[in-house]
């Protein structure tokens, strides 16, 4: 599995992010149809997508002519794992932070 670093590495290009956006919306794709919207040559579009597998992002395989690319999922887990994880701390500390001022407020009102 990926770095949590890696994955937000690959994912700060816009390029890159809107690849993986619209594999996570659409499914597997080929090389051809990510390249589609965007207007840049194909040689910087397989750039993107070699990030993005070099980052463990995506796996690309070969059916006859076509290489097609899908998410690894396990990729996002990292990510997903990071944010839990944020929530969590977040949560306990506004928590911890109102029942500070109730304290206080209550201590005040005495």
């Amino acid at each position: 599995m990926p770095q949590l670093y890696q994955v937000f590495n690959a994912l700060s290009d816009p390029t890159r992010l809107a690849i993986v956006e619209r594999l996570l919306r659409e499914g597997e794709k080929s090389a051809g149809e990510l390249a589609e919207p965007f207007a840049m040559s194909k040689p910087a579009i397989s750039r993107h997508i070699k990030v993005l597998e070099e980052n463990g992002l995506i796996e690309r395989r070969v059916v006859r002519q076509f290489r097609l690319c899908r998410i690894r999922p396990e990729a996002l887990e990292a990510v997903g794992s990071w944010i839990e994880e944020q929530r969590q701390f977040w949560t306990a500390s506004f928590d911890r932070l109102e029942k500070l001022i109730n304290d206080r407020e209550s201590k005040d009102g005495k």
